[in-house]
């Protein structure tokens, strides 16, 4: 299957960065990186990566996962309040599944802004609000659709949601404006792929890459972008 809109993004960020460096590793922040979904593959593509992560848990994991792939990751047991990491050194920072969960959102933001280089990057993937709303509604749970739909956060409040805040597009980007940061791009990630069936791909050979091509097609447009069930930014730091 080609590679997503998100994947694409970074590997281009990435080769500019590199470029930047004379060819030296990009350097890699994954702030809330987990388990190394996303650095365990980067450093394996020559990024120097540091993955700052609270649970110890999800460290373990992701120590065994670099081992048995060959590769070095600094992990870091911290937050977004202490990244133990040097200001304004790193290339590009993740911020995957982050600001969702986080007590303070702004200051997150602020903080990761500030772990980049000038000319460097953030990218953040963050859950869509109207997405929810729109999934809850088609699998019946139509009350919770209705809660999302007037919560202005897009908490399902009194629940036991993960999560403590969903974004939509004007949100997110006045988040990361705030932040001092500009935004490159904004684009949808999981428009129609997480609508349609396996059964369906299995079915209908090549629907697997149609269904990619589509994805890659719908990323920057609205309004399929705007109902993507995770909103993606490309941030810069200008300064």
């Amino acid at each position: 299957m080609r590679p997503d809109a998100v994947h694409r993004v970074l590997d281009a960020e990435l080769a500019a960065a590199r470029e930047r460096r004379g060819g030296e590793p990009p350097r890699v922040l994954d702030v809330g990186g987990g388990s190394g979904v996303w650095a365990v593959p980067l450093a394996a593509a020559g990024c120097a990566v540091t993955v700052v992560e609270p649970s110890p848990n999800a460290l373990a994991t992701l120590n065994t996962r670099a081992r048995e792939a060959g590769v070095t990751i600094n992990a870091v047991q911290g937050d977004t309040d202490s990244l133990g990491v040097p200001a304004g050194e790193a290339d590009l920072v993740l911020a995957h599944g982050l600001l969702e969960v986080v007590d303070d959102a702004p200051a997150a933001l602020s903080a990761l802004a500030a772990a980049v280089t000038p000319g460097g990057a953030v990218s953040v993937l963050v859950a869509n609000r109207f997405a929810a709303i729109l999934h809850r509604a088609i699998a019946g749970r139509i009350v919770d659709a209705r809660r999302l739909l007037d919560d202005d956060a897009g908490q399902l409040a009194g629940t036991r949601d993960p999560l403590q805040r969903r974004f939509d597009v004007p949100g997110l980007e006045k988040l990361v404006l705030e932040a001092g940061l500009s935004v490159e791009l904004l684009q949808g990630h999981g428009i129609v792929s997480d609508l349609v069936p396996g059964v369906v791909l299995d079915a209908n050979p090549g629907a697997a890459d149609a269904l990619a091509e589509l994805e890659l097609a719908a990323a920057t447009r609205s309004p399929l972008r705007d109902v993507a069930a995770r909103l993606h930014v490309l941030a810069r730091r200008t300064a």
